[in-house]
């Protein structure tokens, strides 16, 4: 949605909207593209935040890709939009296949850093902070859960 619709009456649609768009994906099946970040500041502390939409969970920061859009770029932006921060050392952990809202779903996960203290958009983000990595918050979305136990593995995190 865009942004000339005033912060508050955007976070009240975006509970509709989001389910609109579930049932549309489920329709439809048609396959979806999308990255997640796994944000660290210089402490190794992960960023997370929580959504003014969907389950009441702490998520990964991320978005889907524009047509033509290159992944890392995608990861970007995304950050910045959600979070108004920049991000440095954007690295790729690799593609995860799922299915998500009833569709295909490729996640394009990355790394990066930032030590900026996280602004969040007041729209899709409500509140967004680094916790430490060994001592993550609860509710950890799943889909989160997955995508940190990949960045984990890869070395990249406390514990890989």
């Amino acid at each position: 949605m865009a942004n000339f619709i005033p912060a508050p009456l955007h976070r009240a649609l975006m509970p509709t909207a989001h389910k609109l768009r579930h049932r549309w994906r489920i329709w439809r099946g048609t396959p979806i593209e999308a990255v997640s970040v796994v944000v660290t500041n210089l402490n190794g502390d992960v960023l997370l935040l929580r959504h003014s939409y969907g389950p009441k969970v702490w998520a990964l920061p991320g978005g889907g890709l524009k047509p033509g859009e290159d992944p890392a770029e995608c990861a970007r932006r995304e950050v910045m939009e959600e979070l108004s921060v920049k991000v440095t050392n954007v690295q790729s952990l690799g593609t995860i296949a799922e299915e998500l809202s009833g569709s295909p779903h490729t996640a394009h996960l990355f790394s990066a850093m930032c030590n900026a203290r996280p602004k969040p958009d007041g729209r899709e983000v409500d509140e967004a902070r680094f916790f430490p990595s060994h001592s993550l918050p609860e509710p950890l979305g799943e889909v989160t859960r997955r995508r940190l136990s990949v960045w984990k593995k890869r070395g990249t995190g406390d514990g890989g």
